[in-house]
């Protein structure tokens, strides 16, 4: 009988860990806990480099058919946080951005992806910019797998809408958290 419950115990543990080992995950070689200077907007009074980092994700559902990925401050004193970047329409074959994919003009970004408009007012990414004096701001990157191949939208589409979307068809759903005051 002690045989019988150590068997069952080692293949649970076995199971649980096989479970864990296959989380939906994004990494970055250029993220930290802070955000530096490369990843800060240059404008609006910010003087950093306004690169948007390297992004890997790994363990995507196996039914993922695109990706999309976005960067959000939920702490700008907007009432509605402000959006940073909105990638989408990422092929499915694909799991990670290169640093700066988030200037369009360098077509760096995976091809038919679509960067859209962020709070800025311009699609691609814009770095960190809180206000001065505030209390330093989280800025999450989330990557979205998703059960649809193409989003219907484009690059002038608003953020909040092209949350919307994401939020209809996630399948999961990874994020990194990094901070950044001045």
């Amino acid at each position: 009988m002690k045989k019988l419950a150590l068997v069952v115990i080692v293949f649970g543990l076995l199971g649980i860990g096989s479970v864990y080992a296959q989380e939906f995950t994004l990494k970055s070689s250029d993220l930290s806990g802070q955000l530096t200077e490369t990843q800060v907007f240059s404008g609006f009074g910010c003087n950093g480099k306004n690169i948007s980092p390297s992004l890997e994700w790994i363990n995507a559902p196996k039914n993922t058919k695109s990706f999309a990925v976005t960067v959000y401050d939920p702490d700008a004193p907007t009432g509605s946080g402000w959006w940073h970047w909105v990638i989408f329409n990422i092929s499915s074959d694909i799991n990670k951005l290169k640093a700066d994919a988030g200037n369009p003009q360098k077509n760096l970004a995976p091809k038919g992806s679509i960067q859209s408009v962020t709070d800025f007012g311009k699609p691609g990414f814009g770095g960190a910019c809180p206000p001065e004096g505030d209390k330093p701001h989280r800025y999450i990157f989330t990557v979205y797998a998703l059960n649809i191949a193409k989003l219907d939208l484009d690059e002038k589409s608003p953020p909040a809408m092209v949350g919307f979307f994401l939020n209809q068809y996630v399948i999961a759903k990874a994020s990194l958290i990094a901070y950044y005051g001045r």
